[in-house]
């Protein structure tokens, strides 16, 4: 970010080694944005989980998972109802703690950090894209998209002006503020994608983010969210049970019954 948040001499260090983040200016239209090269075989993940395991009381939700996602990568998590999908990803973005395994983000531990930990993780590291966008229905689309970097630090100022050089990118112009209640499904979705990207994190999740959607409209806004992650230099790993959000995707793992039982590649890897 441009300008620096006050110094909190009881803000822990998360020490999450990125030489290269993002920068979370909007990506030039007028610019060509191609896919990044794949990674080469010794590069590390930028996100990776070993031999997950989560249970809830007598069930066991996941029983033993291991995921890679590479630095620009778009990963889609698919499987029925009760499969261990979301799970998955609630640890994977340290919305959960694992009983057992690992989760590391650039060689952090994210399973051994504290919840406050956790937190601050989520707030400087990672966007999310939730089903029914989750924005705030009292604040307009522009200070929903801004909130994330004022809660970073930056000025309100400076956080409305990048908020609405997003919402234009993202086809909002002149829709800044609208509250959620005035716009269409795929109108508030683009104003969720904007949110999780303005901070210019590592990873982005996006669980069902088409659920409430018709195809058409689906289809638009599984564009916008895998060109513009890709774009920004972000990750991406989408929970969802539909083949065909989930070839948007370079890559898509299959969970079952807490299990990785497939792999495929996406539309974007064709």
């Amino acid at each position: 970010m441009s300008s620096n948040p006050v110094p909190n001499p009881a803000r822990p260090n998360l020490a999450v080694p990125n030489p290269a983040r993002p920068n979370p200016a909007v990506p030039n239209p007028a610019v060509p944005n191609p896919a990044p090269p794949a990674p080469a075989p010794s590069a590390p993940p930028r996100l990776a989980a070993r031999g997950l395991v989560r249970r809830f009381g007598p069930t066991t939700a996941l029983a033993g998972v291991d995921v890679d996602l590479a630095d620009g990568e778009s990963l889609a998590v698919m499987g029925p109802s009760g499969s261990g999908k979301s799970t998955l990803l609630h640890c994977l973005a340290g919305i959960l703690r694992p009983d057992a395994g690992a989760v590391l983000l650039r060689g952090l531990p994210v399973h051994e950090l504290s919840e406050r930990e956790r937190s601050l993780l989520r707030r400087e590291h990672y966007g999310f894209v939730f089903q029914f966008g989750q924005l705030l229905a009292e604040l307009p689309a522009v200070e929903n998209v801004a909130l994330p970097a004022m809660l970073l630090g930056t000025s309100r100022r400076e956080a409305t002006d990048q908020a609405r050089r997003w919402l234009d990118h993202l086809g909002l112009a002149g829709m800044g503020d609208r509250r959620p209640g005035e716009l269409s499904g795929g109108q508030a979705q683009r104003v969720a994608v904007a949110r999780a990207l303005i901070t210019g994190p590592d990873v982005v999740f996006a669980d069902e983010p088409t659920g409430s959607l018709d195809q058409a409209t689906g289809h638009d806004v599984m564009q916008i969210l895998t060109e513009t992650t890709r774009a920004a230099g972000a990750s991406l790993v989408v929970v969802t049970h539909d083949a065909t959000v989930a070839a948007w995707c370079d890559r898509r793992i299959e969970v079952r019954d807490g299990l990785v039982v497939g792999a495929g590649v996406g539309q974007a890897q064709r």
